[in-house]
């Protein structure tokens, strides 16, 4: 199969300047807002999505420098396989985030809980339609015993090095 290559659109601007510390989904980055710059030629695509409450973020994990079929993930002490995991050390460093759009102004999205390090490029929005992208689940696999550690939980950089 031939190679896939994608273009960024936009780059993410949060207040985590680096990967230690930052929340490790947009739920442990509750209440912190950052902004999205849309590059000029893209800017006309943001018709119509100031209309969602919540947008879909898909970004390259640009400082991950490596990827491992093997994990140990940030909310448990075993190693699992990195496809039952959201560790941003993949054969395609590619992370996604549901977050709150609080507002667009020309090429700028202002977005709240924020789970994403600055400067990190973004390849796609999607808007959030619950009818689409919510389901009711019956299990969640190892988290099951480590989900209360969510809040909490922060990248410790243990992915970039």
């Amino acid at each position: 199969m031939e190679e896939i290559k994608y273009k960024p659109i936009g780059i993410i601007h949060t207040p985590f300047k680096k990967p230690e510390g930052t929340p490790i989904q947009p739920e442990g980055g509750k209440g912190i807002e950052g902004w999205i710059e849309i590059f000029p030629e893209y800017t006309e695509g943001l018709k119509d999505l100031e209309g969602f409450s919540h947008i879909i973020l898909i970004y390259h994990f640009h400082l991950c420098k490596k990827s491992n079929l093997i994990v140990k993930p940030y909310m448990d002490k075993r190693s699992h396989g990195v496809f039952s995991t959201r560790a941003p050390s993949r054969p395609n460093p590619i992370g996604i985030s549901t977050v709150r759009l609080l507002r667009i102004e020309n090429n700028k999205i202002y977005i709240c809980d924020v789970d994403i390090v600055d400067g990190t490029p973004l390849l796609d929005i999607k808007p959030y339609v619950p009818e689409f992208d919510r389901r009711e689940t019956e299990k969640i696999g190892w988290l099951k015993k480590n989900i209360f550690k969510l809040p909490d939980s922060k990248d410790d950089g243990r992915f970039i090095k």
